[in-house]
């Protein structure tokens, strides 16, 4: 099973640390989409930025 994963809202304002994991996520500007699989470090990550990021599972 895979997530898409895709960027909502603009990176001004948030912590350093969230701005990598978002990079890590293939997600540089809003409305980036990216497809990763569904495992417990994607799902990490998603929770660091749950807060910036629309998931929806495929």
């Amino acid at each position: 099973m895979a997530l898409e994963i895709k960027l909502v809202r603009g990176l001004a304002g948030t912590r350093k640390t969230q701005i990598e994991v978002l990079k890590s996520l293939g997600l540089h500007k809003t409305n980036d989409v990216t497809t990763q699989p569904d495992n417990a470090a994607t799902r990490g990550k998603i929770a660091k930025v749950s807060h910036l990021v629309e998931v929806t599972e495929r």
